[in-house]
């Protein structure tokens, strides 16, 4: 391990008097602890030689890859400050999807490329100018285009840190940094809207098997379905939809992504291509969504509608 490259990757991801998460996770016996800190306070040598020695003992070390709110308490989505990385996780075929990535246009220069072990890779761009919205369908369509892990897309995800062993394996490997670009991206220097339909669609993921207990957002998702059949405007829906759901963290985000999901999946059930399913959704949210992150959140509603299409009927 090397403490040295742990210190480098935070204090170029992160800036003085920032919060940051870090979590250790022992796989056994099964333990898990976290701790919020000033960036400064984590960079320095005591407390990277506490992280160390917990490392030493078997804890995989991870960090946030976006700050948190001054004062939190807790690594939930609502204490995210801002948006600093899009990042996808490759896991599988690492070297031939990392290069494809590499060679594409549709995405910059990566900032920095984690190693994780042989053939498994983080990618990270440093980014700003994203909100949530963008953010989140960003990564979606990150892990969808590049085969990437599509569990890792949410703001609060954490990163293994550089310079710590890998307790996932025996022998333990060191985690990694190789830093490609000093840049800081904006959101016009990703073109995932441009991404082929082909290439959105071709990740198609077998259903879970759950117990036969229906979950609020079940629910809701069955509820918005029937009021969009008999003729409910969307916008009141939407509405409705968010007051219902006051115990969600964003009940408006909510009910948009829910009423907009059933309705691309109505349309594209009674025929209409997915070329138009995008325009209306685009149409609708046009007033209420960033016109940066319209058109990409759009296609990725539309996409996802598909594949609960095709998992619906092959099950």
């Amino acid at each position: 391990m090397n403490t040295q490259i742990a210190r480098e990757f935070l204090t170029r991801c992160f800036a003085p008097g920032e919060t940051i998460a870090l979590l250790l996770r022992n796989e056994s016996p099964a333990k898990i602890a976290q701790r919020i800190v000033k960036m400064e306070v984590a960079a320095t040598p005591r407390y990277l030689g506490w992280l160390a020695h917990e490392n030493h003992h078997g804890a995989n070390v991870y960090v946030a890859a976006n700050p948190l709110r001054p004062y939190s308490r807790k690594r939930t989505k609502e204490s995210i400050a801002s948006v600093r990385h899009l990042y996808i996780d490759i896991d599988k075929d690492g070297d031939a999807r990392f290069a494809a990535l590499r060679a594409s246009k549709i995405v910059p220069t990566p900032t920095v490329v984690i190693s994780t072990s042989a053939g498994k890779y983080q990618v990270l761009w440093r980014v700003e100018g994203f909100d949530f919205y963008e953010q989140e369908t960003s990564l979606k369509l990150l892990a969808m285009a590049f085969h990437g892990d599509s569990a890792c897309t949410d703001c609060n995800r954490v990163l293994r840190l550089p310079g710590f062993l890998n307790r996932k394996y025996d022998p333990a490997p060191t985690v990694t940094a190789e830093y490609l670009s000093e840049a800081t991206y904006q959101p016009d220097d990703f073109h995932l809207q441009m991404l082929p339909e082909a290439a959105i669609l071709c990740c198609v993921h077998p259903q879970r098997t759950r117990p036969n207990v229906r979950t609020h957002s079940e629910d809701d998702w069955a509820w918005v379905l029937r009021e969009l059949e008999q003729g409910k405007d969307a916008h009141r829906l939407t509405h409705e939809l968010a007051s219902r759901r006051s115990d969600k963290p964003n009940p408006a985000y909510y009910a948009q992504r829910t009423v907009d999901m059933a309705s691309a999946r109505l349309w594209l059930t009674d025929g209409l291509s997915i070329t138009d399913v995008v325009t209306r959704l685009e149409a609708r949210r046009k007033a209420e969504i960033s016109a940066a992150s319209c058109s990409t959140r759009a296609r990725e509603i539309a996409a996802t509608a598909e594949r609960i299409i095709a998992r619906t009927m092959s099950a």
